[in-house]
């Protein structure tokens, strides 16, 4: 397993997904075709070239065996039939209005652009650690296209490229310390502004200007907590997935945290934030798709 993903990491992929435990590449379900085939023909090639067994199933999926594929497609009808039979009833809870299978959305905050003026041919680059950091850049000014762009994760990755823009880097490291050191070498010597929300958890900036790298800081947008009249009651033994600090904020303000409730968090960074009486459970990628893999997993 670990060879599978050594071998995938330098690919940078955005559109699958390798599962450790299901020894199986997901496909993106809302990415574009054109994008995820051409990531489906570099990953069928680095694995027939390693002679590495593997099938695409119904799904675009990858799936890693070399067993006979008749028997395994087979006995995944039967385990899907049986998943999905079992998982109707599953208890998952994301804090977002994405809608994603076997989950139930409960929408815990709001993002609000802050209009600004700005100026960006200066720049040689644009950092971003935010999906919604894009969003709201895109909505004032679409100039930045023009400008490389260097984000944390493929989750923001896929937001640049949807939006037309100048993808430069992927980060390997999710958290914002470790991706500054990443892009340092890359940004020596540049000007480079760094588009972000109001709240910030990690050192970026200080440690990019630390390293010779001319680093602005732009907040574009801010979290809210949504306010609900009533507490919402939610059912115990309940997965709730987490997918940012302000998610545990806002989902604290709104929910009352029962002990059977299981707390599922997309990455290191967002379990930082959880207070003592939580002890989450961290998701295998950065991704809501991979929290509701963990939580279907542990129920």
């Amino acid at each position: 397993m670990d060879k599978i993903k050594k071998l995938l990491e330098p690919l940078n992929l955005l559109y699958y997904e390798y599962d450790i435990t299901s020894n199986t590449l997901f496909v993106d379900v809302n990415s574009q075709k054109e994008n995820a085939y051409q990531e489906m023909i570099k990953i069928t090639y680095t694995l027939s070239k390693d002679d590495i067994e593997f099938f695409i199933d119904e799904n675009k999926d990858i799936v890693i065996s070399h067993e006979d594929r008749f028997l395994i497609r087979l006995k995944q009808r039967f385990k899907n039939i049986f998943k999905g039979i079992k998982n109707s009833n599953k208890k998952i809870y994301i804090l977002t209005d994405k809608n994603i299978k076997h989950t139930k959305s409960i929408p815990v905050i709001d993002i609000k652009y802050k209009k600004q003026d700005i100026n960006l041919e200066k720049y040689d680059a644009l950092i971003f650690t935010s999906k919604n950091a894009v969003k709201a850049l895109d909505s004032m000014d679409n100039s930045w296209k023009k400008i490389p762009s260097y984000v944390i994760a493929p989750q923001t990755a896929k937001v640049v490229k949807s939006l037309g823009g100048k993808l430069k880097l992927v980060g390997k490291e999710h958290h914002g310390d470790q991706f500054a050191q990443e892009i340092t070498n890359d940004l020596k010597g540049k000007k480079v502004l760094y588009v972000g929300g109001a709240k910030v958890v990690s050192n970026l900036t200080t440690i990019l200007k630390k390293n010779n790298v001319e680093c602005d800081n732009l907040v574009i947008y801010e979290t809210v907590c949504k306010e609900y009249k009533k507490k919402i009651k939610i059912p115990k033994n309940s997965a709730i997935i987490f997918s940012s600090p302000s998610t545990i904020e806002c989902f604290l303000k709104n929910v009352e945290w029962d002990e059977s409730y299981t707390a599922i968090s997309i990455g290191q960074t967002t379990a930082k934030f959880f207070p003592d009486y939580i002890k989450p459970v961290i998701a295998e990628n950065t991704s809501l798709e991979s929290c509701v893999k963990k939580a279907l997993e542990l129920k």
